[in-house]
């Protein structure tokens, strides 16, 4: 299990060699592993789960300092003290490391825990009865009530009064009794719909992670196979759109998960679509991640699997215009990225070759191109004439289809005109870092840095400021 806490650990560990004021106790990742602490992690024991950290050698300082607390608040929930306030819960997990899903803080980790009934840990996570929760709860609003009524100084009576409340997590959702053909659907649809919301935005990986645990944990509800089996392929698509989600946002690791995790699904539910694509864009993340070699292997196995995707294939059509020949198409693009940065460009152009043999794609398709991998390729070869002629093409086909492809596209093409001194390449590059910083997506940002460095050859002030402007987008995280 990570979420990047063993990393968090190692740091705080090199942090304290090097004598600052955090403890000197470290915390083995592997204690978060122990049924016993799981049971306190689960119920909210907040005094348990201090007891059992000085056990394993912590004292109350060392707790104190990681967690932001005063030594005496520690003394005191050791004593009994009870913790209910949801941002304390979340303060305690982040200083101690704790991955949230095990405090119930989170839908989910990446490996699709939920400290809930139906996960890792079979307790109950609640710190009260639903009932007290809900009159805790009541209690609080109607103190609201008058402050945003009628209060003068509204803000400063809110801080008065949060400054003394500590609100309780209310009890877990239920999953429900029995599956029925509306639960696909509806995973169905939130996959769709995700989609949309990156193309025109940029992704959120916290909300498809989410969503596709969700989607997760309703397998194990009971239902008739075929339910079940629909159920499988729409939670494996959904995780297809998690991981490109998390890819899309530079969460290499949480994409590589989903993936795995669609693959597993797709081939339980023996669909060579979801596996084919899953390969795929897994291959694609590991090219783009630095290591072309591998991602060239998942790229080969998931053109090997694309041959028994049918010809007919609804979702691929709908996807990319021809249902089978659009997946090989799009693998074979990927490929060429890969074999170009093996140093390998006749093989690279061989790929794309048979990629355009194969498949063109039309702008009523929602995912998948040729033009910008063929730009990137040409561009990287010092090609510009034959760059600027893809990139071109490519920002026409996102034309209307999505604003993240639209803006990707645009990116390559105002990196060629700047590279190649055209007076227009100043124009197209303000316009694409414009567009680039009104998404939230981490990977078409990062292809801002080719811009700022070709603008850096530039001279003038326009390009100078050009540069940092596309710098300081490229290196944002939103």
């Amino acid at each position: 299990m990570s979420y990047g806490h063993a990393e968090k650990i190692a740091a705080l560990a090199a942090a304290m060699a090097a004598g600052s004021e955090k403890p000197t106790a470290a915390i083995d990742p592997r204690l978060y592993h122990r049924d016993d602490l799981r049971a306190v992690l689960a119920a909210h024991d907040i005094a348990g789960l201090y007891q059992l950290l000085k056990d394993a050698g912590l004292t109350q300082r060392d707790i104190a300092a990681l967690t932001g607390q005063s030594q005496s608040e520690v003394s005191e929930i050791l004593t009994g003290r009870r913790v209910l306030s949801y941002d304390l819960l979340v303060r305690i997990a982040e200083g101690l490391a704790i991955p949230r899903e095990l405090m119930g803080l989170s839908w989910c980790g990446p490996e699709g825990i939920h400290a809930g009934p139906d996960g890792a840990y079979g307790g109950e996570v609640t710190v009260a009865s639903p009932e007290r929760v809900a009159e805790m709860l009541r209690r609080h609003l109607i103190a609201l009530g008058p402050i945003a009524a009628i209060a003068s100084n509204p803000l400063a009576k809110l801080a008065e009064l949060l400054e003394n409340v500590e609100l309780p997590v209310p009890s877990p959702v239920r999953l429900p009794s029995r599956l029925s053909g509306v639960h696909v659907e509806k995973v169905r649809d939130l996959t769709r719909r995700l989609g949309e919301a990156g193309c025109a935005y940029g992704s959120d990986p916290e909300v498809s992670s989410a969503a596709a645990a969700w989607a997760t944990r309703l397998l194990s509800v009971p239902g008739a196979e075929p339910v079940k089996q629909a159920l499988m392929t729409a939670a494996a698509e959904l995780h297809i759109e998690a991981g490109w989600g998390a890819f899309d946002a530079g969460l290499y690791d949480r994409a590589m998960w989903h993936y795995a995790r669609a693959a597993e699904l797709a081939t339980e539910a023996n669909d060579a679509y979801c596996q084919a694509l899953a390969l795929n864009w897994a291959g694609l993340a590991t090219v783009e991640h630095g290591q072309p070699n591998d991602g060239l292997k998942m790229l080969q196995y998931g053109g090997v699997k694309s041959r028994r995707v049918p010809l007919d294939e609804q979702r691929a059509v709908v996807v990319g215009g021809s249902g089978r020949a659009a997946v090989q198409a799009c693998a074979l693009a990927d490929e060429a990225t890969a074999l170009a940065d093996l140093g390998e460009p006749d093989k690279a152009d061989t790929a794309l070759g048979k990629a355009r043999e194969l498949w063109q794609p039309t702008r009523a398709a929602s995912g998948g191109e040729l033009d910008r991998p063929a730009a990137r390729l040409a561009l990287d070869r010092g090609d510009l004439e034959l760059a600027e002629q893809f990139a071109s093409a490519s920002v026409r086909r996102w034309e209307g289809a999505g604003q993240r492809g639209r803006t990707h596209s645009g990116v390559v093409l105002a990196t060629v005109h700047v590279r190649a001194g055209e007076p227009r390449g100043l124009a197209l590059a303000h316009g694409a870092i414009t567009a680039a910083a009104k998404l939230t997506s981490a990977r078409v940002r990062r292809r801002l840095k080719p811009l700022a460095a070709a603008l850096e050859t530039r001279r003038g002030s326009d390009t100078e400021q050009l540069a940092r402007m596309a710098r300081q987008v490229a290196t944002t995280r939103i």
